[in-house]
């Protein structure tokens, strides 16, 4: 099978490159290594891939990598809460024209193949809470006068008592509370459009959790947090941890989510054969075991390093606690998480970051 992966010289596209070669697939890149991310042409990437260095926005420099391929797997975007609002319309230029670029240019070509997203938990925004009295119920964005008192925890909006946090399923309702979580919703809404009115083709919705290991990006705004600790432990800094720490994350492998999409491209029901829809929708890409933020930091602590400090302090547009249900995922895609938090967090202190080996070419 012939697979474009847009953004497959990024973190997670990387590692799909990786995995989709080593099965034998033929795989073809466009990437427009946006500086924001990239300081050059990393290392890490896959000399079996053909690499078209583009921007989704201008079909015409790439739109011929398009040639018989079989499957797309969508991986490019800008992720994590950046700067602040300033971000707002290179969030949306790059996330959502890009990928309605990409969409067009496949519906040009007549393209009804297997369609898979890097989709996110972002799109839930606050993730699913339990009241004693009024069951499951929708918090509101926590407000700031409570953030600054130090009560990070949402209350029940009809009681104001406290709240018990659940894995969220994939049919909980949708609340995206900041810039990049409101352009995921638009590119999972884009998908679904083009599924619909093109026969054959299946739309594969990946949403993310906190995805960390090799590669990943550092000391940047859009680095995940795992890199953003690791970074402060080598510069001899202890990670500055906000809130109290308790805010609870499935913290999942690259290498995991890598496998995930493999299995969404080559999975029985993308052929359009009887089981086809059995891989369409919207999966949970955990590893179904929460951890709080300063259980991450600890873990990430080298030997003889200082302590993570507990801060307080926010960010607006973050969310408390977002955590999820794996059932769905293995059920329908045969996905189970293979790499354990203490594994992957002990492989990961020493995992190489990513680094720049040569220019960023002109695109």
């Amino acid at each position: 099978m012939k697979v474009l992966v847009t953004g497959g010289a990024g973190f997670i596209g990387s590692h799909v490159v990786g995995e989709l070669a080593a099965s034998g697939h033929e795989v073809v890149v466009v990437d427009d290594l946006d500086p924001a991310a990239h300081a050059g042409v990393p290392d890490g990437l896959d000399d079996r891939a053909v690499y078209h260095w583009a921007d989704l926005r201008h079909p015409a420099s790439w739109s011929g990598a398009l040639q018989g391929v079989d499957a797309v797997c969508h991986q490019a975007s800008k992720v994590g809460l950046g700067v602040d609002f300033g971000d707002v319309d290179q969030y949306v230029a790059r996330n959502d024209l890009g990928t309605a670029c990409l969409l067009r240019t496949l519906h040009d070509g007549g393209f009804a193949g297997p369609l898979v997203l890097g989709s996110s938990m972002v799109v839930y925004g606050e993730g699913r809470y339990r009241c004693a009295r009024h069951g499951v119920v929708r918090p509101g964005p926590r407000l700031t006068v409570d953030m600054d008192a130090g009560r990070y925890e949402p209350p029940c909006p009809s009681c104001g008592r406290s709240l018990t946090a659940e894995p969220v399923p994939e049919d909980h309702w949708l609340d995206p509370r900041n810039v990049y979580a409101t352009t995921k919703l638009a590119q999972e809404h884009l998908f679904a459009a083009y599924e619909r009115e093109h026969a054959g083709c299946v739309a594969t919705l990946l949403r993310y959790h906190n995805v960390y290991g090799p590669r990943m990006p550092k000391d940047t705004p859009y680095a995940g947090v795992a890199s953003i600790f690791r970074s402060a432990y080598e510069r001899g800094a202890a990670p500055r941890v906000l809130e109290d720490g308790g805010q609870r994350r499935d913290f999942v492998h690259v290498r995991d989510v890598a496998h995930a999409n493999v299995l969404a491209l080559t999975h029985p029901g993308t052929d359009g054969g009887p089981d086809r829809g059995r891989a369409s929708g919207s999966f949970n890409v955990c590893s179904g075991v929460p951890h709080t933020v300063l259980e991450m930091a600890q873990a990430l602590r080298p030997a003889g390093a200082e302590a993570p400090q507990v801060i307080g302090g926010y960010r607006l547009g973050d969310v408390r606690h977002v955590f999820a249900s794996p059932e769905r995922a293995a059920a329908a895609l045969g996905f189970r998480a293979a790499i354990g938090f203490d594994d992957g967090m002990r492989e990961f202190m020493t995992a190489p970051l990513r680094r720049a080996v040569a220019p960023r070419p002109e695109v």
